[in-house]
């Protein structure tokens, strides 16, 4: 991972959310973002007890204070948790903050005695995962249509699946699209900057939608405008936005293209008390596996490997734009259950009531920053970007979209396995979407390797494989 891209992307979701500092974790190894002076408890006694062990261990050690230790959220949350001030959020830099490592020592020997986890970090969760997309969108011709193309079948709306899509919301002109003529839900909002430019991943959650309906034409999709701070929000608002999500009924699916590591095996605390309710109802989880190339869990995608989730969750790797390989920057590792194509999909990303330009957002690569000796997305089209490394010409490259454009990520590989799923149920009159998803996954005969193992692989009949073109030797 190129630190730089890392830190300009850092900067652009802290300028998002201007009232939360931010800090790398862990130990300024970019694995992920959280929230400085900040931890996380569930509600009850575990967040009692976190309260109590913080403070006393403040108080007592050299050069903490136990000041600042209080409960920061009301005692009781639908999602379960309680955020618990340990420290100024002020102190310190993006590299750390050392209130919140603190707090987290302090509740390691009684994480042992009970068994499970009692704190946690309040980590962002994002569409860029790691604040590094696999891309940025590159404007494609109206003519050339989508990829993959529309699926022949039609719209029923007494037997259309119906898919939630939790990400940036839509586009205010989407409707102008015919494929998304059974698509609903949030609108975006600002989509343009004081010149006039798109923003970054404006258009994110419309692209899913329109992947999604091209795949599965007998779905009813809603788009939520869940991440709207630069496709980002604190995993301590996630849960309560889930279920506010679903608080008028539980849809079949949820694709939800976005999530952070937080280095360890067991989950986002912020989430317990959704999942837990999720393995209750019948919807199925599809989750994208994120784009920083690691074999790390990701969540939420990496629920598909805990057991008592792995008929709830499935995580969404992405392939390379011939289909036959994982695209550069997918996460990959057991915990991947299904891989689908990802790179250079095309699809809606505005209506067509006008052009919109786009300034690029991220420095020019020579080479893939992953190791990969293809053409990745990583460098190609490579454009000068607003938050470009020194030397590099002031002015930014712009291009103009006019509805389609081509794009890549684990973003996009997700709605193409929910449209996948979706599309089964239709076929095979199956109301079940666990079920679907055991039927799809255990009649599927296509594979592909990613980083040497033999995967699983998903691909749409409509879809197109994108010639690989291979970097020249010393290149």
């Amino acid at each position: 991972m190129a630190p730089q891209r890392f830190h300009e992307q850092f900067d652009q979701i802290q300028r998002s959310m201007p009232d939360v500092p931010l800090a790398l974790g862990p130990d300024d190894a970019s694995e992920f973002i959280y929230e400085k002076g900040v931890v996380l408890a569930r509600d009850g006694r575990d967040a009692v007890l976190v309260e109590e062990t913080v403070r006393t261990h403040f108080t007592e050690a050299t050069g903490l204070t136990g000041d600042h230790v209080r409960r920061d959220s009301p005692e009781t949350n639908r999602s379960g948790i309680t955020r618990i001030k340990v420290g100024d959020p002020g102190h310190g830099d993006r590299r750390g903050d050392r209130a919140v490592t603190h707090a987290l020592r302090a509740m390691s020997e009684r994480e042992g005695r009970a068994g499970h986890r009692l704190v946690s970090r309040n980590h962002v969760v994002s569409i860029a995962v790691n604040s590094c997309p696999g891309d940025e969108p590159v404007p494609a011709a109206l003519s050339q249509g989508t990829n993959p193309a529309p699926a022949e079948t039609g719209h029923d709306s007494d037997t259309a699946v119906g898919v939630l899509v939790v990400d940036n919301g839509l586009t205010h002109d989407h409707s102008l699209v015919p494929l998304l003529a059974h698509v609903e839900g949030d609108l975006h909002g600002t989509e343009t900057d004081g010149a006039g430019n798109l923003l970054q991943y404006v258009g994110h959650g419309t692209f899913i939608a329109g992947v999604l309906a091209a795949v599965a034409p007998n779905t009813d999709i809603t788009v939520r405008n869940t991440l709207n701070d630069a496709g980002a929000i604190l995993e301590s608002e996630l849960g309560e936005k889930l279920f506010e999500a679903v608080a008028d009924g539980w849809p079949d699916l949820i694709s939800l293209s976005a999530g952070t590591s937080n280095g360890r095996s067991d989950g986002l605390l912020g989430m317990d008390a959704f999942m837990q309710e999720l393995r209750a109802h019948g919807t199925l989880l599809i989750a994208a596996a994120g784009n920083n190339a690691s074999a790390s869990p990701f969540w939420p995608a990496a629920y598909a490997d805990l057991p008592e989730y792995q008929d709830v969750v499935l995580s969404v790797g992405a392939l390379r734009g011939d289909g036959e390989f994982g695209a550069c920057f997918s996460n990959h590792g057991s915990w991947v259950k299904v891989y689908a194509p990802g790179e250079r999909l095309t699809s809606a990303l505005t209506g067509f009531d006008a052009p919109v330009p786009y300034l690029y957002q991220h420095s020019t690569y020579e080479a893939c920053r992953f190791g990969f000796t293809y053409v990745c997305t990583c460098q190609s089209p490579s454009h000068v970007g607003v938050l470009s490394e020194d030397g590099t010409p002031a002015k930014p490259d712009q291009v103009m979209f006019e509805g389609y454009a081509h794009w890549s990520g684990t973003s996009f590989a997700t709605p193409v396995v929910a449209g996948l799923v979706a599309a089964h149920m239709t076929a095979n009159k199956e109301t079940d979407p666990r079920a679907a998803r055991q039927q799809l996954l255990a009649t599927n005969t296509q594979f592909a390797e990613v980083r040497g193992a033999h995967v699983p692989a998903l691909r749409p009949a409509g879809w197109r494989p994108v010639p690989v073109v291979q970097r020249p030797v010393g290149a």
